[in-house]
């Protein structure tokens, strides 16, 4: 029994940080990158458009031992970040587990947010700029806005793919709405809300830039 728990851990602690293979592949297809980059640079030779690889390595070290400039302004960037994405789930998190219980909230909801979030991105700047001002505000708004519908899609989903045998068993045993909502919707759709904060996180880094 104990040598069963030994090789699940083992096996859980791989899967956690990837196999050799895994590495090794990656290592292998970073450095075949980064050769093509050094010698198509050279058959350039336009740093202009095309600079050297040793050039950007050398950049990019300065600027991490640069603890005053470079790390002052990543910290900056992701409290902007982790700010839009939070409001993202405090606003999609609710919506997304509401749209996917009940059908009367889809049908009054999804006609408006398949219609907003449409819109690109970059048609909200303006606005978002004569709204919140210049600093934090906008960028904040638009991380926000570009993410909290990944999140609301993505608890919606997980919330529609809880089997209804779940429902019929509480319900079975005399569960109120309020006790479906917190023992069956809330854990199931747990899943989708991680799977959205992840795209979110990603979706953000590309707005934020």
């Amino acid at each position: 029994m104990t040598t069963s728990v030994r090789i699940g851990d083992r096996r859980n602690f791989r899967r956690m940080f990837g196999s050799t293979t895994y590495y090794l592949a990656f290592g292998g297809c970073l450095a075949v990158i980064l050769i093509v980059w050094y010698f198509a640079a050279h058959k350039v030779n336009y740093v202009l458009t095309f600079p050297y690889i040793e050039d950007v390595l050398a950049r990019f070290g300065e600027a991490l031992v640069d603890v005053d400039y470079f790390w002052r302004h990543f910290l900056i960037t992701l409290v902007r970040v982790l700010k839009g994405v939070g409001l993202a789930v405090l606003i999609g998190f609710p919506v997304g587990m509401a749209m996917g219980f009940s059908p009367f909230i889809m049908r009054t909801l999804a006609p408006y947010i398949n219609a907003v979030r449409q819109i690109p991105i970059t048609a909200w700047v303006p606005m978002a700029i004569i709204w919140f001002g210049l600093g934090d505000g906008p960028t904040i708004f638009i991380i926000t806005f570009s993410t909290v519908f990944v999140v609301i899609l993505n608890v919606v989903a997980a919330v529609q793919d809880i089997s209804p045998d779940y429902y019929n068993a509480v319900r079975s045993m005399g569960a109120g709405q309020k006790d479906v909502l917190l023992d069956v919707v809330l854990p199931g759709c747990s899943s989708g809300l991680v799977t959205g904060v992840r795209m979110a996180l990603g979706g953000a880094w590309m707005t934020v830039m």
